[in-house]
């Protein structure tokens, strides 16, 4: 087994992370900025090692910080969680080089699948069915234009390198992708250092619905059934839930086939999150392959019985999966809301001190959370400060249960985006699990 892992990230994530190494008994190395010197993710490790200053560019994204921490404390493996570095196939690789073990796929499939463009083409190789758009990259305006009276209005400017809904933009006319084009491409090369963008034909009110695989070096795969993620800002998830209100065993097992199709094609290790929408007719399209752990990855956790966490590092350390995983059935419903420290009306980032932060301590609820009382919301990362997940036998008790945890949050000094949540759960629409891409813009006004 693996004896020390450094974990390549930071808050919520870098403890969820740790907690599950303390388990298993291996050692843990935190990394940390100068503005992260005295987070909790530092004080749950076993050994910490400072990286560079507060700028992520400078610190969490520096491959050579972070590579000579892990030599530094004879970590034979490091976890590089979500975001950062986690979907670097470059980073994958020195890990490689230096002997030291990368617990996520092989650098390969991180290739294939960090192109969007290229990942539709593997695909649709793969025979899983993919949204109407571009096989190529659109390099001006009036090709983009071009192509959109080809698919067809309204469509989706999406970058190739990456996603988050970075630079995309929904155009309607032609006269939109006109205005937006040049500066969705620079934005897109500022984030990603690619300013390759692509069209594809843009669905209204889809549901964006996940399904999580599972794959070992033995040739053994799984799928663990889907996620529901269609309640986002923005272009990102705010609640996510398992399994979705309106995915039926027979379209389950559709959806689970594709999945785990392109899995074989990419003969892909590890976990990873396969994503579609889908339509009000129930049709499916792939969207993207995310390399790595999701963030909404605990209400699947919670839903079979399982620790995702300690699946990736079995894997990486060439363990066979067994019956616990292969076998395993879901046994009730799970919900996670993002807490922000953000402005619940305007849903822009609320840096700034936690003056007060109490928790609920409550049957079905567990939470993920990567600051506390008398910490800082700095701005110079994503301001999620973690994640709440209730489960219960049925999706109304997960719901309900929810509610009444947000209800018994108090929190001072920072906006955050506690109403947001609470209005959603308690939407009638939401009840009714009547949820896709556009329900924040439609109902929360």
């Amino acid at each position: 087994m693996l004896q020390k892992i450094l974990i390549a990230n930071r808050g919520e994530i870098a403890r969820r992370i740790i907690r599950t190494c303390k388990r298993m008994g291996i050692r843990t190395v935190a990394v940390y900025s100068e503005a992260d010197e005295t987070a909790l993710h530092v004080q749950d490790a076993d050994e910490a090692v400072a990286i560079g200053p507060s700028q992520v560019q400078k610190s969490y994204l520096n491959v050579d910080a972070i590579m000579e921490a892990a030599k530094a404390t004879g970590a034979d493996a490091i976890h590089p969680g979500y975001g950062f570095l986690s979907e670097n196939s470059d980073f994958a690789r020195r890990c490689e080089e230096e002997g030291i073990t990368f617990i996520g796929p092989r650098p390969e499939a991180i290739t294939q699948m960090g192109s969007k463009i290229a990942a539709r083409g593997i695909a649709k190789a793969a025979g899983v069915p993919i949204v109407p758009g571009t096989e190529e990259a659109v390099a001006s305006a009036e090709e983009a234009v071009q192509m959109a009276h080809a698919i067809g209005y309204p469509v989706l400017l999406k970058a190739s390198a990456g996603g988050g809904g970075i630079g995309m933009v929904v155009a309607n006319t032609d006269e939109d992708i006109r205005q937006t084009f040049e500066n969705a491409q620079k934005r897109v090369a500022s984030y990603f250092g690619d300013g390759t963008l692509y069209l594809e034909k843009y669905f209204l009110h889809p549901r964006h619905i996940e399904i999580q695989v599972v794959a070992d070096t033995h040739g053994q795969a799984v799928h663990l059934g889907e996620r529901e993620c269609s309640i986002q800002r923005r272009h990102q998830k705010v609640v996510e839930e398992s399994p979705s209100p309106v995915v039926s065993p027979e379209l389950r097992d559709k959806m689970g086939a594709a999945a785990m199709a392109l899995a074989k094609r990419l003969k892909y290790t590890g976990v990873g999150t396969v994503e579609f929408i889908l339509t009000g007719e129930h049709e499916f399209y792939f969207l993207e392959m995310n390399t790595r752990l999701q963030v909404e990855h605990p209400v699947t956790e919670e839903v079979f019985g399982i620790d995702l966490v300690e699946w990736q590092i079995r894997i990486a350390n060439g363990e066979k999966m067994d019956s616990t995983l292969l076998s395993v059935t879901p046994s009730r419903h799970a919900i996670e809301c993002r807490l922000y420290a953000e402005d619940p009306v305007r849903m822009l980032p609320s840096p700034g001190t936690m003056t007060r932060f109490d928790a609920p301590v409550m049957k079905g609820l567990r939470l993920e959370m990567g600051f506390r009382e008398g910490d800082k919301i700095t701005p110079f990362y994503d301001p999620m400060i973690g994640k709440i997940i209730t489960a219960g036998s049925t999706r109304e008790e997960a719901r309900k249960r929810m509610v009444e945890a947000l209800s018994m949050f108090s929190v001072e000094g920072i906006k955050t985006n506690l109403p947001l949540l609470t209005n959603i759960l308690e939407n009638e629409h939401f009840v009714r699990g009547e949820t896709h891409t556009g329900f924040i813009d439609e109902y929360m006004k």
